[in-house]
């Protein structure tokens, strides 16, 4: 039996959090078509909220925290990415865009990923095609095609398991549990140390 490793990103800040709540739901249904298909499934949970300090510091001293580096790792060794961020000022959160900045530039390549947003009014539901969907084909993912978006009325909605909500949630983790199955991109290698700032910077100079 093939193994498939997904990293969960939720970008949510508060406790209980809306994108975590969407997040769960996506990894859930992506966990049962892919066990449905003969795949074994390994899901890590990221609550990026968690690890906001060490980011920061990253970013000033150019050296991950033991913490911060194995969630780098773990990204860069999964085979798929489920993302899924609150919406600030129509766009996605500065916390989640930190966490992805941190990363090498090409170690998302070829990984599977499915996007997801949250909001307080439907209007938002814009970031995932005009934010998010630019920001992962920059770093040459494949993207699920539909994205999903939950705004204050998709909550609390469901007949019996049925709701607008679940119908999305389901054809858009159908779609990256497609994208998961066959022959894939080989993992990136975990790293055991962060680079120096400017070997980092040189390696994003060099990649454009």
């Amino acid at each position: 039996m093939e193994t498939r490793r997904i990293t969960v990103l939720s970008a949510g800040l508060g406790v209980p959090s809306s994108s975590r709540l969407l997040a769960d739901q996506l990894a859930a249904s992506a966990e049962r078509q892919l066990t449905e298909a003969g795949y074994r499934v390994i899901t890590d949970v990221v609550e990026l909220r968690d690890l906001a300090v060490d980011i920061a510091n990253n970013f000033v001293t150019g050296y991950a925290a033991p913490r911060l580096a194995d969630v780098v790792s773990g990204v860069q060794a999964s085979h798929g990415i489920i993302a899924v961020t609150p919406v600030f000022s129509a766009s996605y959160s500065g916390l989640f865009k930190s966490f992805i900045d941190i990363l090498d530039p090409k170690a998302l390549g070829g990984k599977a990923v499915l996007l997801g947003a949250t909001g307080g009014t439907d209007r938002h539901q814009m970031v995932l095609d005009y934010a998010m969907r630019p920001l992962f084909s920059y770093l040459r993912t494949r993207i699920a095609a539909t994205g999903v978006f939950a705004g204050p009325q998709d909550w609390g909605n469901t007949n019996e398991g049925s709701s607008p909500l679940s119908d999305r949630i389901t054809r858009a983790a159908g779609e990256f549990a497609g994208l998961l199955q066959g022959s894939q991109p080989a993992p990136k290698p975990a790293v055991s140390a962060s680079l120096p700032f400017e070997q980092l910077l040189a390696g994003i100079s060099g990649g454009q």
